[in-house]
């Protein structure tokens, strides 16, 4: 009788806290008065704003849009797929990608392989410094089962690794110490059985070819997580022609590291690349130069 009586009062407290985080959800969702079909998320406006900004050595690279708000609409929440940007003329991926994510959405990275694909902007690395990823719009650990050609969820699809659509050319330092913090608290948040809406846009100022940002916004529906930022593309101890993608060393630009961030978060192991070793870490509160890197045979 006990273990009836546990399990009993167990399963009825369950019931209690779904029922008030469905209640939660429901009270955060009436607060945004906009339709399901508006999805929200980076205006025309702030993109053009963002994409004028100036990074100065040594100073903050993520900055707060809208007071560290989201724009998104939680009632526009749907069954979890991604809607995939086209490539704009100039063939690079300037517009959202948007995901509507819950826990069967995270992948098993460890069946991630290489990339190949070079988005406009990439140069290869060479002489040991680690300075381009290819970096994810949408993770690929929180892309399982998304069909990387329609968005929609295909039980059995491994996460988005080579699409074009959603890769663009990041320095190691945004991807990897950066972006990877916000995609931690996104994956977290889906772990715990929530659902997220995810908005990446790279930001490319005129017709350059390299982006020089990127805005990460995420709302839970249940209002739990909710964030929207800026992050300089920028990387320690390099300066970047964003016109061609092209770098030029120089020792006197230092990035702040924030004191939060761990790399150790990252999925993008080996910065997509399968036969790269990375070595060196970007040491706070001030990097000013590349993380290392050496090519092992396969």
């Amino acid at each position: 009788m006990l273990s009836v009586g546990l399990a009993a009062g167990g399963g009825l407290a369950a019931y209690h806290d779904f029922r008030n985080a469905q209640q939660t959800r429901l009270e955060f969702a009436k607060r945004d008065h906009h339709p399901a079909n508006q999805i929200g998320g980076l205006t025309q406006k702030q993109y053009r704003q963002l994409a004028q900004l100036e990074y100065h050595s040594g100073s903050n690279p993520v900055i707060l849009v809208n007071h560290g708000r989201s724009t998104l609409n939680p009632n526009a929440w749907r069954g979890d797929q991604v809607i995939y940007q086209q490539l704009d003329r100039a063939h690079r991926t300037s517009g959202s990608n948007t995901a509507f994510l819950n826990s069967r959405n995270h992948a098993n990275t460890s069946l991630r392989t290489a990339q190949v694909f070079q988005p406009t902007g990439w140069h290869n690395n060479s002489d040991g410094n680690l300075v381009y990823n290819r970096g994810h719009l949408i993770a690929y650990s929180l892309t399982g089962g998304i069909d990387q050609h329609t968005g929609k969820f295909r039980a059995g699809t491994l996460g988005d690794q080579d699409n074009p659509r959603n890769l663009f050319t990041e320095t190691d330092f945004t991807n990897e110490i950066l972006q990877t913090y916000y995609e931690t608290q996104v994956r977290h948040t889906i772990e715990q059985g929530k659902h997220v809406i995810y908005q990446a846009t790279p930001i490319f100022r005129g017709n350059e070819t390299m982006a020089r940002g990127i805005n990460l916004q995420a709302l839970s529906t249940d209002g739990t997580l909710n964030f929207n930022v800026y992050l300089y593309n920028v990387e320690p101890g390099v300066n970047f022609d964003y016109q061609t993608g092209t770098m030029q060393v120089n020792q006197h630009s230092r990035v702040y590291v924030p004191t939060y961030m761990n790399e150790n978060d990252s999925d993008d192991r080996s910065a997509g690349d399968g036969n790269l070793r990375i070595y060196g870490h970007y040491t706070p509160p001030f990097a000013n130069a590349p993380r290392h890197y050496y090519r092992v045979n396969q």
